[in-house]
């Protein structure tokens, strides 16, 4: 396994952080655990998602799939994020744009996108990078989050996690 990441200062000023993983399964495997929902708990490297609550597996551009979450810092602890699909390109890309339901049931999106680029390297060998971006977040929810809001090993510890889904499947 081979693992890369930018450093928090190259995050600074190009509002993404990467890392990648070279993951010994195909990259049609490997995509379908990214566009398995029910899995995201499993591959999240924070602790913070919880369960899927929309199991359809992701299948097209605009599908929204909603997660239980849970963060000791946020208002409520355990909250809900909707998610929409921005790229789906079997075996090849999936990402999603992350926001939760307001209250009155409309969707409001963050600005911040999570993407799982994949580069097959043979029938049971992928490179996986996981881009985190948060450059369309608006200066208003910048005031109160911190980006990115997590230290840099989240990306690295969700590929580990992704790499040991996909391993024997």
């Amino acid at each position: 396994m081979t693992k890369s990441a930018h450093t928090a200062a190259d995050a600074q000023v190009s509002e993404n952080v990467s890392a990648g993983l070279k993951v010994a399964a195909s990259a049609a495997t490997v995509f379908a655990v990214l566009a398995d929902p029910t899995s995201h708990a499993a591959i999240d490297g924070t602790g913070w998602v919880k369960e899927a609550v929309d199991p359809a597996p992701l299948t097209e551009v605009g599908q929204l799939f909603a997660m239980d979450m849970y963060h000791p810092n946020h208002p409520d602890g355990n909250y809900q994020v909707v998610n929409k699909v921005q790229v789906i390109e079997p075996p090849r890309a999936i990402g999603w744009l992350t926001g939760s339901r307001k209250d009155n049931g409309d969707l409001e999106f963050g600005g911040w996108t999570w993407r799982y680029d994949l580069v097959p390297l043979g029938p049971s060998e992928t490179a996986v990078t996981l881009t985190y971006d948060w450059s369309a977040v608006p200066g208003a929810i910048r005031e109160y989050i911190q980006f990115p809001p997590f230290g840099p090993e989240h990306l690295g510890n969700s590929l580990d996690h992704l790499a040991g889904l996909v391993s024997g499947r």
